[in-house]
């Protein structure tokens, strides 16, 4: 259940910049698929930012910390009030299974419906 993209043809992806990724051969691919799409790969800005919080503190979200007060803060400041509430996952996995958690408790049912 577990396979890898291109299995006829698998790409060997080497590094990226911007929009693009490029193989062992230096072949260019547009990256639609790696949750790049804000600002690309190697950004610089980015990089920029997550040196700095590298050199202060590099955990992830399960302990307090104030900027994720604030970055929460900020963020919801520009929501509707209905959106008032962040949860702070690592992954698309994650927010499914948070997801999923919080509807059967707010609903009470367990059964659920999935495409393929």
């Amino acid at each position: 259940s577990c396979k890898v993209f291109f299995a006829k043809d698998p790409l060997k992806i080497v590094r990226a910049q911007g929009q693009y990724m490029f193989d062992e051969k230096g072949e260019k691919y547009l990256d639609c698929i790696n949750n790049v799409a804000h600002v690309g790969h190697s950004h610089p800005y980015v990089i920029e930012a997550a040196i700095k919080q590298m050199e202060l503190l590099n955990t992830n979200s399960r302990f307090l910390h104030d900027n994720l007060v604030h970055y929460a803060q900020r963020l919801t400041a520009t929501l509707p009030e209905k959106l008032s509430v962040c949860y702070f996952v690592n992954s698309g996995s994650e927010a499914n299974d948070l997801a999923l958690r919080l509807a059967r408790q707010y609903h009470g049912h367990q059964d659920v419906i999935t495409l393929e």
